[in-house]
């Protein structure tokens, strides 16, 4: 018996060497592999934060175009003091069908407001970025209108991305609170009363728990406050018309956000977002993201800076021709890493 099976246990062990090799092989492999995605990862961690230091300290030479006049206007800075009430940026990408119709809604609000109201003054700018429709034809047709000291468009040249988009038109704004508003229209202007009440509420609590009560009182564009407009009231009728796995998706995004960013905000993705001057200085001059989760990193950059967030509810509707796609997904979840690592491990650093 033991002659018989003689064979069989010399062919075995003549196969172990064979794929022990492989699997050192294929051990090695994967190890290279990782190796090489971990020092393009932390690399490109560090050239964001290289491309961040040069774009703090550069000067800008941006200048909005007045069709009216055919004058170059010098774009003012986020460090120069407040020439308005407030200030909306809309970031706008391929947007001229939707666009128009919020811009009007938009500019019809401010109107009745400012003739109301004197000290409501304001300014709306559009920010294009890189469109390759006739987005900025359609903005300068409502500068044409409006004249530029209320309606302003800021070329980018190129696609950004919408956080950039959202960037130059924070630090490039003259108004004491600074409101970010989507292209699409799809939450009511009307609802920046909402915000507004609790910047000022917030601004109220902070003045009295810190300052004196014969010292002057504080302007509000001083006070460093961010209020986060949400659609979370809408989640369980949104959970009962959506795909079950865009569902899935997004409760799995909005676990990764609460990793990364932690508590406190449920909604970090609406698009209404209202700052005074003197958060959006110390956030707009921090943030790094460019893309889909510059929001998440504005919580965590609050967190970080100390800047008081409140959230309010907002009514949202969904208007078609979102530019969200399943891919995208997967590139929020990278720049949510992104944070977590460039953040965490101190390679990008939070200038206070």
């Amino acid at each position: 018996m033991a002659a018989a099976g003689w064979p069989l246990s010399s062919s075995v062990a003549d196969l172990l060497p064979a794929s022990l090799s492989l699997t050192l092989l294929l051990a090695s492999l994967v190890v290279v592999v990782v190796l090489g995605a971990a020092a393009f990862f932390f690399e490109h961690i560090r050239k964001i934060g290289c491309t961040h230091s040069l774009e703090r300290t550069e000067v800008s030479a941006a200048f909005f175009e007045d069709p009216n006049s055919l004058n170059k206007v010098r774009c003012p800075s986020i460090y120069d003091p407040a020439e308005k009430y407030i200030s909306l940026i809309i970031p706008a990408y391929n947007e001229e069908h939707r666009l128009p119709e919020a811009l009007t809604e938009t500019l019809n609000y401010l109107k009745q407001r400012s003739a109301v109201e004197k000290s409501f003054t304001y300014e709306v700018l559009i920010v294009d970025d890189g469109s390759t429709d006739h987005t900025s034809k359609v903005a300068f047709e409502f500068v044409r209108k409006h004249k530029i000291d209320n309606v302003r468009v800021l070329l980018l040249g190129r696609n950004h991305g919408k956080g950039e988009a959202v960037r130059k038109g924070m630090l490039h704004s003259r108004g004491e609170l600074l409101l970010m508003l989507d292209a699409d229209g799809a939450t009511k202007v009307t609802d920046l009363e909402k915000l507004e009440a609790q910047v000022r509420a917030l601004a109220k609590k902070a003045e009295s728990s810190l300052a004196p009560s014969n010292s002057p009182s504080q302007r509000l564009s001083d006070a460093e406050i961010a209020v986060f407009g949400s659609r979370a009231h809408l989640e369980k009728q949104a959970l009962a018309t959506r795909k079950w796995y865009r569902n899935f998706l997004m409760k799995g995004f909005h676990l990764v956000v609460l990793l990364t960013a932690g508590p406190g905000i449920r909604d970090t993705q609406c698009g209404f977002k209202m700052f005074t001057r003197a958060a959006a200085r110390k956030l707009f001059t921090n943030i790094r993201l460019k893309r889909w989760c510059f929001d998440v990193e504005l919580v965590y950059l609050c967190k970080h800076l100390r800047i008081p967030m409140a959230e309010v509810s907002v009514n949202w509707t969904e208007i078609p021709g979102s530019k969200v796609r399943m891919t995208s997904i997967l590139h929020m979840v990278f720049e949510l890493l992104l944070i977590k690592v460039g953040y965490g491990l101190s390679i990008w650093k939070i200038y206070s």
